[in-house]
């Protein structure tokens, strides 16, 4: 433990990882990340060594809560292999005997074999696997090196690592081709067993022009509608009042109007509650904010929970809280209040104002009747059961779909994927 520790306000409790840097081995038109080897130019192979894996792992355990997680991204982490992570567990089992350890990995899927999906199950990672929905949807933008579409492999992918018994989310990027097809997107996703599913919507500046969005990027307009569609469909889902389908954003939305800290980072009043560690041990504010502005330290150097609550991490969550006064004044703000700070600097009209605000404006005023009386209902659980407190969080992922890895409902006594869903 730290010794002299003052009083910290942000807990560490999770980690984003980046142990191959921006290294990918794929061409997405659409990624961020791809630009930042600029930043690595010491060498075109980016890869975490030992030694910081190690020096991270023990200053997360002996820093951080009883719940840690760390999350594994890229560019592309399965480039790492099987022993670098064979490595994490054993760093983690070392340093955090007494601690409840979760693991989650960001994937474009294109490496995982059996040996890996038997890995991922074996110590419970979560997935999140990059699938934009049907070939043409998905092969738009998410191509592999050669220029040719990366669709049939990342299904057969998912269908392994669902197989495998892997817990899987969709990662979908909302492009401005994609954004037509709420429908296609959503039925697809369900038919092949994913029914977690989070929508990410693209939103960069053209790099020939700043003063413009690049063309892949959503409309403000088209994002709204597809918000709207997609809501209508996961409520026609409702099962006795119980989603069948979890969408990452309505469930943290969710929290908010239950007045309960959302999960998701974008919802709340402030940011960096988390920090991003590269490849060679610099630590960063945000994924979106891998730059040399927002370099906080490195943890070679540095401790982990110090950097977390420095002045200069202080200051990037307060970007956030700094709100035009259209914001203040909106009657939506206790619900979104402002979204992502990325999606403020990106906007090339007005830079104080979120891109998507028109998008959200739109949600919400479709939504929020719905919303509104799921949560009523919701907290008249909590008095019915006792807890006025409302210690329990709030309940959006039920299922009573049947599953792939559910018993098969004939009563053979096998999973539905090995019987009447064989064929699905």
């Amino acid at each position: 433990m730290l010794s002299n520790r003052p009083s910290l306000q942000k807990k560490l409790n999770s980690i984003l990882v980046k142990p191959a840097g921006p290294d990918c081995n794929m061409g997405c038109a659409y990624c961020f990340y791809l630009e930042k080897a600029e930043l690595f130019s010491e060498s075109r192979t980016h890869r975490m060594s030992e030694n910081i894996l190690e020096e991270m792992i023990k200053q997360v355990m002996s820093q951080g809560e009883q719940q840690v997680s760390f999350g594994w991204q890229g560019g592309e982490p399965t480039l790492m292999g099987i022993p670098f992570f064979e490595k994490v567990i054993e760093f983690q089992k070392s340093y955090g005997s007494e601690h409840s350890v979760g693991n989650g990995l960001q994937t474009n899927g294109i490496l995982i074999e059996k040996r890996w999906a038997k890995f991922l199950s074996t110590y419970s990672f979560l997935v999140g696997l990059s699938l934009d929905g049907p070939e043409h949807i998905h092969d738009r933008y998410r191509m592999l090196r050669n220029g040719k579409g990366s669709w049939s492999q990342v299904v057969d992918r998912a269908k392994l690592l669902l197989d495998s018994d892997v817990e899987v989310n969709a990662l979908t990027v909302l492009n401005d081709y994609s954004v037509k097809f709420p429908e296609d997107i959503y039925a697809f996703l369900k038919s092949i067993g994913l029914n977690y599913m989070q929508f990410i919507p693209c939103v960069e500046k053209d790099p020939k022009d700043p003063s413009q969005t690049a063309f892949f990027s959503v409309s403000p307009e088209k994002y709204g509608e597809f918000l709207c569609k997609l809501f209508d469909l996961w409520k026609a889902d409702f099962v006795e009042n119980v989603p069948t389908t979890s969408i990452r954003y309505f469930d943290s939305v969710f929290y908010n109007y239950v007045e309960l800290p959302a999960p998701d980072c974008t919802l709340g009043k402030s940011c960096g509650v988390y920090v991003v560690v590269e490849y060679n041990g610099n630590v960063y504010s945000c994924d979106f904010f891998v730059e040399p502005g927002w370099k906080l330290g490195n943890v070679m150097e540095d401790k982990l929970i110090f950097m977390l609550n420095s002045e200069h991490q202080k200051k990037f969550g307060q970007k956030k809280a700094a709100l035009p006064r259209d914001c203040k004044e909106c009657r939506w703000l206790r619900y979104c209040w402002g979204g992502c700070t990325k999606d403020r600097q990106n906007n090339p009209q007005e830079k104080s104002m979120n891109y998507l605000c028109t998008s959200y404006k739109m949600f919400f005023s479709h939504a929020d009747a719905q919303m509104s009386k799921m949560a009523e209902e919701w907290k008249g659980q909590q008095n019915l059961a006792g807890k006025k407190q409302m210690g329990r969080e709030p309940s959006l992922t039920a299922s009573n779909k049947i599953g792939r890895n559910d018993p098969c409902p004939c009563g053979s006594g096998q999973k539905y994927k090995k019987c009447c869903g064989k064929d699905s």
